[in-house]
């Protein structure tokens, strides 16, 4: 049986891909390495397992490993952006605050205490290299980077650099789906694995917003101002043009 390394984008239906995976493969054949913040000395993927699933740094995975089945699952930039602050917005209001006090929970604190224009374009570096990470183009900085957090080492690049190191690293990816092409992956695990896994229409871990039909729309509404709303859309153009050179090139599954 092929290992299966799922590099997980947050809000891009991972936790239902995530859960399907966890239960054909067991607890004891699953990496507990979830998060790239988890890692210890042994680093994202550690040797033992068959199943890697988890927001992780894939800058040292052995891409060419026959071994493996390497994919991700992509969804409509905007539709992410919105559905990741839907979702981040709801869940801080239900922690403590002792608990936001946390300095890993620093992003859910600001997002209880500022308006939306605040939270994406609040002054200081440190916040401002967290929006970066999180939500600007994301797309594109994780593939060029192979990093959850690699904005640091593409700050040297142009925009048309970045997506081409993008493009070139997605061709590493065994197979890129989409939140609307899940039944594809249905089949692939169950070619690899023997086992059926139901992903398409299964919901794990959805946001607040889960049943608005245009979740960017809601949030363009709390931005104030048309300067904020075209400075938010910015957020998407590289993630966009990179989607489309997938398409065109025929590595969007």
């Amino acid at each position: 049986m092929k290992r299966i390394i799922f590099l997980h984008i947050p809000k891009t239906a991972g936790q239902t891909v995530h859960s399907e995976l966890a239960r054909v493969f067991g607890p004891e054949h699953t990496s507990p390495v979830r998060v790239h913040t988890q890692a210890s000395t042994e680093g994202q993927f550690p040797q033992g397992y068959k199943l890697y699933s988890g927001h992780l740094d894939w800058e040292t995975l052995d891409t060419s490993d026959d071994d493996s089945f390497i994919f991700t699952v992509l969804r409509d930039p905007k539709d992410r952006i919105a559905s990741f602050y839907f979702y981040l917005l709801h869940k801080s209001h239900y922690m403590r605050n002792k608990e936001l006090s946390a300095h890993e929970n620093i992003g859910l604190k600001e997002i209880k205490n500022r308006t939306a224009p605040e939270y994406f374009f609040g002054e200081g570096e440190e916040w401002k290299a967290f929006i970066l990470d999180h939500y600007d183009n994301f797309y594109c900085r994780y593939f060029a980077s192979r990093k959850v957090r690699g904005s640091e080492n593409l700050r040297t690049l142009d925009t048309s650099q970045v997506i081409q190191k993008a493009t070139n690293s997605c061709r590493d990816i065994d197979r890129i789906y989409t939140t609307k092409t899940l039944s594809h992956l249905e089949n692939d695990i169950f070619n690899f694995t023997g086992k059926a896994v139901y992903i398409a229409k299964t919901y794990v871990n959805v946001g607040p917003s889960h049943n608005t039909k245009n979740k960017w729309a809601e949030l363009l509404k709390l931005m104030g101002s048309e300067e904020n709303r075209a400075r938010l859309t910015e957020f998407t153009a590289l993630d966009e043009t990179l989607i489309y050179n997938l398409k065109q090139q025929k590595i969007l599954y």
